[in-house]
């Protein structure tokens, strides 16, 4: 049973101990929104520190730190069930009888730990204060329970480890000179980024100790968010499926091979467990996944996908087969960059029919940029194959911006009547939105 001094003890806590943030994101929170404030992704990405800038701007306001009451639920002492959520309240305002909770400023951190959550802050929200802000790490758990009992009352932001823009501000590097030292700076700096990726405590960490962390960072997702949260107890078959994905992360994925891969191997499991695996390690933001682009919803919905993993440092750091080396890596820093935009309305595919392309931008279905990555072009039949892809795309869908992402070349081609942006990585990273249509 949960004792309401360990909640005032932890309220306290936090008050007194509270140190104001430095580094912004491109993705702020706002304030005095009347809606609930939810922060989704990944661990680590920067959700909690997102909360605590709300703080600072709370702070610098002018508003007391004795309304702002802050909660982590992934802390031991907060085994909460449903029952346990009106203590919150209980113990606020016996620490502050006088303040009207109305003025209070609810953060509640990786609330996905604790099951009937939504129907506790549904009921301080209609009742109590508007005032209220919840990270989570689980992408679809949270959608669901907030479509189920927050509907029409959340603002939803999703947050990724840094972009090479945000990493270049964490490392005081100005990315808008046009100098030849200020050139070989961002260089450096995106090599960098491109092999320790960019998950925030780590931009800034001794280089000896950034695996051993990233690899921290994985056992917590996979048996804190995923074993534990959908009481998975064939931990082998498990750790055999995502070595599989990882082995073959940015190229499609039949997860029925890998279902007759298992049997072979003497591991006995369902192949609908697979699936719904496959399912969690997206839900819970360890691969992201790309449909093939198809007329046909029904055929989308059947074709294989293509898997990414959420960060290159992870990547690098669990995935000893890595068989294309750079190149995989590049591709998965390209999608990245742009599943890092998607919004509302915005579609990420991959194009495959004789030929294939490696991104497809849709906006409201329409197709608004194709995208290839290639390490780099100096091979005839690489670069005649990398061009050919982008074009037959280009000619099914009628896009016209074409892009081509190498580690350096940087020109513009005209094939077959289409011109194409050849970028360097270091350069698309900084320069492309998928919002523009040039």
């Amino acid at each position: 049973m949960i004792k309401k001094e360990v909640i005032r003890e932890l309220i306290l806590s936090f008050q007194e101990r509270y140190k104001r943030q430095m580094k912004l994101r491109e993705i702020e929170l706002p304030l005095n929104t009347d809606k609930v404030v939810v922060a989704k992704g990944v661990r680590r990405s920067g959700k909690s520190s997102a909360m605590l800038l709300v703080v600072d701007a709370l702070l610098a306001s002018g508003v007391l730190i004795t309304r702002v009451l802050y909660l982590n639920f992934d802390d031991e002492r907060l085994p909460f069930s449903a029952e346990n959520f009106d203590l919150i309240l209980q113990s606020y305002r016996e620490l502050f009888p006088q303040t009207p909770f109305s003025e209070v400023y609810l953060f509640l951190d990786e609330v996905q730990q604790c099951p009937g959550w939504e129907q506790f802050v549904r009921r301080v929200y209609d009742q109590e204060t508007k005032h209220i802000f919840i990270t989570g790490s689980n992408a679809k758990l949270l959608s669901a329970e907030i479509a189920s009992s927050l509907r029409g009352r959340t603002l939803q932001f999703e947050y990724f480890p840094l972009s090479f823009t945000e990493y270049c501000s964490f490392n005081a590097i100005d990315t808008q000179k046009g100098s030849p030292e200020a050139k070989a700076r961002l260089v450096v700096a995106f090599q960098n980024y491109f092999v320790q990726g960019g998950f925030p405590e780590l931009v800034l960490q001794a280089l000896a100790y950034r695996d051993k962390i990233l690899q921290e960072y994985y056992h917590l997702m996979l048996y804190r968010d995923m074993v534990e949260r959908y009481d998975i107890r064939n931990l082998p078959a498990l750790r055999y499926f995502i070595r599989r994905l990882l082995v073959n992360v940015t190229k499609p994925t039949s997860i029925h091979k890998i279902y007759n891969e298992l049997k072979s191997a003497g591991l006995s499991v369902s192949k609908n467990s697979l699936y719904e695996w496959a399912d969690q390690l997206e839900t819970i933001y360890l691969f992201l996944t790309l449909p093939k682009y198809e007329p046909s919803m029904v055929k989308e919905q059947s074709s294989e996908k293509k898997y990414y993993l959420i960060d290159n440092g992870l990547l690098r750091a669990l995935s000893t087969q890595l068989s294309e080396g750079k190149g995989n890596l590049l591709e998965n820093l390209v999608f990245l960059h742009l599943r890092g935009q998607v919004g509302l309305g915005t579609q990420l595919y991959y194009y495959k029919g004789k030929k294939e392309c490696d991104f497809m931008v849709t906006h409201n279905q329409e197709v608004r940029h194709l995208v290839q990555a290639s390490w780099q072009l100096t091979d005839s039949g690489t670069r005649e194959r990398e061009l050919a892809g982008l074009v037959e795309a280009a000619k099914a869908t009628g896009c016209r911006s074409l892009w081509l992402v190498t580690q350096e070349e940087e020109e513009t081609v005209v094939y077959q009547g289409f011109t194409i942006e050849v970028l360097p990585a270091w350069k698309f990273c900084l320069r492309f939105s998928i919002v523009s249509k040039d």
